[in-house]
Order: structure tokens, then sequence, then C-alpha cells
């Protein structure tokens, strides 16, 4: 999700439905995943709020003293909690302290591996992009490029591109020097994989679109992708 979800569209559902949906067991297991926001209390609030009543919720953190139930002490225990889960749901925030904080405790591989056994994995913002082999992000400040995403698609990513006005020149630009080449995708936009293959673009908000970004015959191409307004 380029943006939108229960942390973005408070009254709009559409997106999050889509992600229920996709479970194919009902009511599904969604666990939130707040790391890039260091585990705030407010966002896991948000959560709850939204899907209590319509999913099995918990979450995981990793900030909390380890008296926290939902908190998996050792690797072990972390990865079975993981395979409980029918839907991973990663919050926005800072992507690259989200994924240093992961790698220290392993959870990027018991990501991947869960995403090999056909766990769905979403989120919004850092939470889209971090399943990318590299992103735009403003996790140190300023839009800047990272290139060490977990690389379970292997192309680059940009949240937000209607929604932040640095992100599409910023991301033009680096593609065009050189950056590698990937999706952009606006608020209330998103794209769903199927393992590595793109099956569609949805959105929840009329507009909301996504496109394909790459450097071809040495200009860079902004391709929009055909999308599918839910609720519709």
């Amino acid at each position: 999700m380029g943006g939108g979800g229960f942390s973005m569209e408070s009254d709009n559902t559409l997106m999050d439905d889509f992600v229920l949906s996709l479970s194919p067991r009902q009511p599904a297991k969604v666990c939130f995943v707040p790391t890039a926001s260091a585990d705030s209390a407010t966002y896991l609030l948000k959560f709850y709020r939204a899907f209590s009543g319509r999913a099995i919720a918990t979450d995981l953190t990793i900030f909390d003293p380890a008296s926290t139930p939902r908190r998996p002490a050792r690797s072990s225990e972390l990865e079975a909690f993981v395979a409980e889960q029918d839907i991973i749901y990663v919050g926005g925030g800072s992507t690259a302290n989200l994924l240093a904080i992961w790698r220290a405790h392993g959870l990027d591989k018991i990501l991947r591996e869960a995403w090999l056994k056909g766990k769905i994995l979403c989120g919004v913002s850092a939470g889209m992009i971090c399943w990318f082999r590299s992103c735009v992000t403003d996790s140190f400040g300023d839009v800047a490029p990272l290139d060490d995403g977990l690389g379970l698609i292997d192309a680059s990513a940009c949240p937000h591109y209607d929604g932040e006005a640095e992100r599409r020149p910023t991301y033009q630009r680096l593609v065009g020097e050189g950056f590698q080449a990937g999706y952009a995708a606006d608020d209330g936009a998103a794209l769903y994989f199927r393992g590595t293959e793109l099956v569609e673009v949805i959105s929840s908000q009329a507009g909301a679109a996504a496109y394909r970004v790459e450097l071809a015959e040495g200009k860079v191409v902004e391709t929009k992708l055909p999308v599918r307004l839910l609720g519709t």
C-alpha cells in the first residue's frame, strides 16, 4: 500500500477488507508489526480498533520489555509465532530502522520463510517498500535511496507517490541516474503480488493509481498501470 488502510483511512475499510479476503482461513489471524514506528502504542490501538471483531488480531512488538506476552524471547519462539499467523501487516515509519532491527532478531529470514510457505505479507509505506530490493525512503530526513531491502521482489519501490511532493521527482531522478527500476503507488493504491508476479493494482480511492517507473533509451518512462477500484 502506497498509503491507506486503517492508519490513513479510518472511514474507509476497503483496503483492509481486501487484505482479509486473501486469507483462506476465516476469520483470519492478523499480526500487526509496528517496528518502523518503534512499536507506537497509538498505532497499536488503531490496529486493534480496526480489526477487532473482523479478525483474530495480535501484534509482534520488539521494543517492549520481555514481559510482554506477545514478544517471543528466542528466535525459535519467534518463528513459531509467525507460523501461526495468516497475515503479517507491517506499519509505516522508518524503513531503515525496521530493516536493522528485524535483521538483529532474525525476523527478516523468518518472514522470508513465511512468504515462501504462502503467508500473506502486506503493509503501508515502510510496510510496503521493505519487501522490495531497493526503495526511496525518508528514514534519513530527506527522501533518499535505500538499497538493502529484503528483496522478496527484485525491484525498487516508492510509496506516497502523489501524497508527498518530493516522492515523484526524487524517484524519477534516481531511476534516471541508474537506480533500479520498479513501482510507485499513490496514497490509496496498492500493488498485489502473488509470489513475485504482479497480479493487479487495487485502489480504495477514485483516482489513486500505481506506476511502473524505468529507464528506456536513456529516458525515464512512467507507465500508469491498470487499476481496479475496490467496492465497485
